[in-house]
């Protein structure tokens, strides 16, 4: 299985603006804490990439609970990206299949769209279980590729779908996977499909910060790129159907 080299797309990956706007109110925190009443909270976001996450969560929270924010990543590059942007948050470089915390460190460990960069899963399951604590919640959120095949980026660039299978676990192994250690789940995926103006999404390939985009041959990349760039000269108004998928994963740790 190929990995993305984050070092090289740190300074462009904010840039994508759906990636900036995506980023929303974590709401499975907010009722955990509603819930599970607590003097602390101790909250992970697990390869925590340029801080997205925690800079949206930290601010919204902010005098509402004693939170102790950490992420945890493994380039250097997307941590110090990350120090840009929030303050008062643990920020650790390492990895996920050995990280640095006392066992049952965490109450809440959120983890966007990074399982399906881990090579070892099933060893990163485990390690997530051990620094989570009982009754505490694993959130996985992550694109569902098997339930999206007329993605665009898959429509142009064919070659990055066969990357992805190689790099995803679809939903019933995760499922499956969770349930063997001892969580609770609730595992849900979010469909839509639509049509899109081709014009609107090649900025995205050509700044090529989607992970599989870097995997593909330069070739592949290429090829991708010019046919985006002769459908929109051919037809500025072009659209094509795209399909997309969320899954929103609630692990709770029995």
């Amino acid at each position: 299985m190929k990995t993305t080299n984050y070092s090289k797309i740190a300074e462009k990956y904010d840039k994508n603006q759906y990636r900036v706007k995506e980023i929303s109110i974590d709401y499975d925190l907010k009722e955990y804490m509603d819930n599970n009443r607590k003097t602390e909270y101790h909250v992970l976001d697990l390869s925590c990439g340029t801080g997205l996450y925690l800079e949206k969560q930290s601010n919204y929270f902010e005098g509402q609970h004693n939170i102790k924010w950490n992420g945890l990543d493994l380039s250097d590059q997307m941590l110090s990206k990350a120090n840009e942007k929030v303050e008062n948050v643990e920020l650790v470089r390492a990895d996920v299949v050995d990280m640095p915390y006392e066992s049952e460190t965490f109450d809440f460990i959120s983890n966007n769209y990074a399982f399906h960069h881990y090579t070892d899963k099933g060893t990163a399951l485990n390690e997530i279980s051990r620094v989570l604590k009982e009754g505490g919640i694993y959130k996985l959120h992550n694109i569902a590729i098997l339930d999206m095949p007329k993605w665009w980026l898959y429509h142009y660039f064919p070659s990055a779908f066969y990357e992805d299978l190689k790099r995803y676990w679809n939903k019933e192994v995760i499922f499956n996977e969770l349930i063997a250690r001892g969580y609770e789940v609730d595992l849900k995926i979010v469909y839509k499909m639509e049509n899109i103006k081709v014009m609107d999404y090649i900025v995205y390939a050509e700044n090529r910060d989607i992970s599989v985009l870097n995997l593909i041959s330069e070739e592949d990349y290429k090829k991708g790129l010019e046919r985006m760039r002769f459908d929109i000269k051919t037809n500025p108004e072009k659209t094509i159907v795209n399909d997309f998928a969320e899954m929103f994963c609630i692990a709770k740790k029995e």
